[in-house]
């Protein structure tokens, strides 16, 4: 799959956390060649764990299957840009590239001060940037095609 029908699966499993009762964020890991791997959606709602991230539940599962090879040549696809929690998480993983739909600022406009989601004004490109090893970070995206799953879910 290309990087953009990648994306979009993201935003279907952001779409299928929505309608479980979950913040509307997936996320999926891709292979060097572009197969998907894994895939994720967000779990807060669900299970009152603030930590379930699609990102984040998405390293565990993959943090636990691959090897650390495999996961330099992975790529984590996310729906939204990963947070400041989920930027850690990635880094620590070892994998080796992000591509990401609607940014942080973006995600914050349509948030507000939702209790929900209290977003950082921060990149992950700055978080990702503290570390030791270089992670290929690519995005925003389809950004309007990513908010779309947030349309009404926020009160912000």
């Amino acid at each position: 799959m290309d990087q953009d029908a990648l994306l979009r699966r993201a935003v279907e499993l952001a779409d299928r956390a929505r309608a479980r009762g979950d913040h509307p964020f997936g996320a999926l890991l891709a292979t060097a060649d572009g197969r998907i791997a894994l895939e994720a959606e967000n779990s807060v709602g669900t299970t009152r764990d603030v930590t379930g991230h699609a990102e984040t539940n998405l390293v565990s599962a993959a943090t636990r299957r691959f090897g650390a090879d495999e996961l330099r040549s992975m790529t984590l696809v996310t729906s939204c840009e990963p947070c400041a929690m989920c930027s850690g998480a990635i880094y620590w993983s070892g994998i080796g590239a992000v591509v990401f739909g609607l940014s942080e600022k973006g995600l914050l406009a349509l948030t507000g001060d939702d209790p929900e989601n209290p977003t950082l004004d921060l990149p992950c490109r700055t978080v990702l940037s503290a570390g030791q090893r270089e992670i290929a970070v690519t995005g925003p995206l389809l950004e309007e095609e990513a908010a779309a799953s947030h349309a009404g879910f926020w009160r912000g």
